[in-house]
């Protein structure tokens, strides 16, 4: 018996030094994390039998992180699935292991982390945790087209530079080494507007509270005043025809590592010309050129993905529920949903689907208040050049994808720094949509109040900073198809 003891602890030793070799080797895979081939190896000890039958439990008697030159140590403990003393069967080790890499890669503060065992004294392990971080200032100049995608800015738009806010952007994340994150913008253009705001996840020793504040004050010369055949229709003049100010400030309470809950006041103001108002008298209700309102929200959100960039395997959950206004110039109860799940079907392919359905009440509401379906994120693959306003609906979207390769560009950066390690990784992908939107009074509208269908074929690219290109070829029940672009990047 103890002659099998010291052969399972001296396996155990040579583990743990192939552990502490892979933390220095580590090389990037999907996604740009950094898997520490260690793992794999106890994986395989594992599964071959040879401590399966060893019920001793292994202590964790220290976390050494290391790599960590802003981001505060506290911070990193609190998104690892285990602390000092915990015990775990070796096999139960393993699963923590790749649970904390993940965690730590979805806060986006790494370029790649690795988690290994450093060493161990009997059954007393030391773990060792080594990142490399991203950088976390980013003072940038601003440009982006204000249409609602890429398509309709070079299709319908003509690439107009008309339709376009520039200025100055300053991203700082990471800003006291906590995932907080400061953003703030000076815009002209299109849109002349400042805009700021500071996410900060932990304000209290325990962190579990967090904060967010954040206001945009600006003013444009056009506006959408209507929505005709499903197009949204512009009025464009030489003075402000739109002034605006909105802020807010939430409260946030993350008891765990995947639940998010987010409690928010808000207060909205805008205004329209003389102009706008005789185009559209129904633009506010109760014929109004200027409303100011209070708003009150909640928020949950669970995530539990291997990457929330770019998910191959896990699910995320999300529900809202709010209540714009108190009196009859604007009164909105509002309760939404979300969710998705990805599941691995092969080595290299996953399939995805998601859900999305939102609710508007009463059903009678203004202009303002009926934007749904092409707004935003809320979008239906092969309706980009249109938009469909309502007060209730949704819609599902399910979609084959295959990783089809992957590789890194390599950028020397001096002799005494190692280069750096640009990843990219491809995907082939077929989607399928089906939505409704409900619109009591739809107008000259004719994709409300029925069952829309789309589907296509496309190839993502997934790069550096979580930035996503999307070329996509999609058809819909129109008859209608086309090659739409999308980007998705922290940017």
């Amino acid at each position: 018996m103890q002659r099998e003891k010291k052969y399972c602890l001296g396996l155990l030793l040579a583990i743990a030094c192939c552990h502490y070799v892979s933390a220095q080797l580590s090389v990037p895979a999907n996604n740009g994390l950094s898997v520490s081939r260690s793992i794999d190896s106890l994986s395989a000890v594992r599964e071959s039998g040879s401590l399966s039958n060893d019920a001793a439990l292994f202590k964790i008697r220290n976390i050494v992180i290391q790599g960590n030159k802003r981001t505060r140590s506290d911070f990193m403990l609190r998104e690892i699935p285990f602390k000092q003393g915990d015990q775990y069967l070796l096999q139960d080790l393993v699963k923590k292991f790749e649970d904390a890499r993940r965690q730590l890669m979805n806060t986006t503060l790494f370029n790649s982390v690795v988690v290994a065992l450093k060493s161990f004294d009997g059954y007393d392990v030391d773990v060792l945790v080594s990142v490399k971080e991203r950088w976390y200032i980013f003072p940038v100049p601003y440009f982006k087209p204000v249409d609602r995608n890429l398509n309709q800015w070079l299709i319908e738009q003509k690439a107009n530079l008309s339709r376009v806010n520039y200025g100055a952007k300053l991203l700082y994340n990471n800003a006291t080494g906590r995932n907080d994150k400061l953003r703030a913008w000076a815009m002209n253009g299109y849109t002349k507007q400042l805009q700021f705001s500071y996410d900060r996840y932990y304000v209290d020793k325990k962190m579990k509270w967090g904060m967010n504040l954040g206001f945009s004050v600006g003013a444009n010369k056009e506006i959408n005043y209507n929505t005709i055949n499903n197009k949204q229709v512009f009025f464009k003049d030489e003075k402000f025809v739109r002034n605006f100010f909105q802020s807010s400030i939430e409260a946030t309470y993350r008891p765990a590592i995947k639940t998010r809950h987010r409690f928010g006041i808000g207060y909205t103001m805008e205004r329209i010309s003389d102009t706008v108002f005789g185009l559209n008298p129904d633009y506010f209700s109760s014929s109004l050129k200027q409303i100011a309102f209070p708003g009150v929200y909640y928020q949950m959100t669970y995530y539990d993905l291997d990457y929330i960039p770019y998910p191959t395997k896990g699910y995320a959950a999300e529900v809202g529920f709010g209540k714009q206004g108190l009196n009859k110039s604007m009164n909105i109860w509002q309760l939404g949903a979300k969710g998705m799940g990805v599941w691995p079907v092969g080595k290299k392919m996953f399939f995805t689907l998601s859900a999305q359905g939102l609710i508007k009440l009463p059903f009678r509401q203004p202009f303002y208040a009926q934007r749904f379906l092409g707004y935003g994120n809320m979008f239906m693959q092969g309706y980009e050049y249109y938009v469909v306003d309502g007060v209730a609906g949704g819609f599902i979207k399910s979609m084959f994808s295959r990783k089809l390769m992957s590789f890194n560009i390599r950028i020397p950066t001096g002799k005494k720094r190692d280069p750096l390690l640009i990843p990219v990784s491809f995907y082939g992908k077929v989607y399928g949509n089906t939505g409704y939107v409900h619109n009591p009074l739809p107008g000259d509208n004719f994709l409300a109040n029925k069952m829309l269908y789309s589907g296509g074929f496309g190839i993502d690219i997934f790069t550096f900073y979580d930035v996503t290109l999307r070329f996509e070829w999609s058809f819909n029940q129109l008859g209608q198809n086309g090659l739409f672009l999308h980007r998705n990047s922290i940017f």
